[in-house]
């Protein structure tokens, strides 16, 4: 019980700085596409929470029977990934795709990968998910199986898009529910 107490006080800390990073406007220092900017939202995220926010783990790690890129490739693996093409909606979705398998932190990827996505596609499509739209269950099944094929996540994805790029109220929602994905509840404690 404890170290669920921990965990939700974490991702409260960790859902305030969330906001705090669009609303102080220093989302828009981001570099965007890059492991750099993933390594900042991180950071921004994740400071003083854990040792290692905006750190590229050295440790290898899995999730639910699925091992994600072997640390020791990461310093090779992440500089390839950054330099995939991100000009369509497919092309985007597939770099996110070879993010999550990197899964390049030891905790907070998902979190810290859809904003990054996020940043993508507003800055090359002028579009963003509005993850309300963009059921649970079916995000984690679909990102499950993405790296066999990405068509489910990209069917999922693609009419939850929208042009309110600058909505508070729906990106501050949609933080939120990127922190429910990974099992954050306000009710849980």
């Amino acid at each position: 019980m404890e170290q669920k107490k921990q965990q939700y006080i974490i991702d409260e800390q960790s859902l305030e700085k969330a906001k705090a990073l669009f609303e102080t406007g220093d989302i828009n220092n981001i570099e965007v596409g890059t492991t750099k900017g993933l390594c900042q939202i991180h950071e921004y995220l994740f400071c003083g929470l854990y040792n290692f926010a905006g750190k590229v783990r050295t440790q290898n790690i899995a999730k639910g029977g699925f091992r994600f890129a072997n640390s020791m490739f990461l310093d090779v693996i992440l500089p390839v990934i950054e330099k995939m093409p991100e000009t369509t909606f497919e092309e985007i979705i597939a770099k996110y795709v070879e993010m999550n398998i990197a899964h390049p932190f030891m905790e907070g990827n998902g979190r810290s990968t859809r904003i990054w996505l996020d940043l993508i596609l507003k800055k090359n499509l002028g579009k963003v998910v509005d993850w309300n739209m963009v059921d649970k269950d079916l995000y984690l099944q679909a990102m499950e199986r993405s790296p066999i094929n990405d068509l489910e996540l990209r069917f999922l994805l693609q009419p939850a898009l929208t042009e309110k790029v600058d909505d508070r109220k729906m990106i501050f929602k949609g933080i939120e529910q990127s922190y429910y994905y990974e099992g954050y509840s306000k009710d849980k404690i």
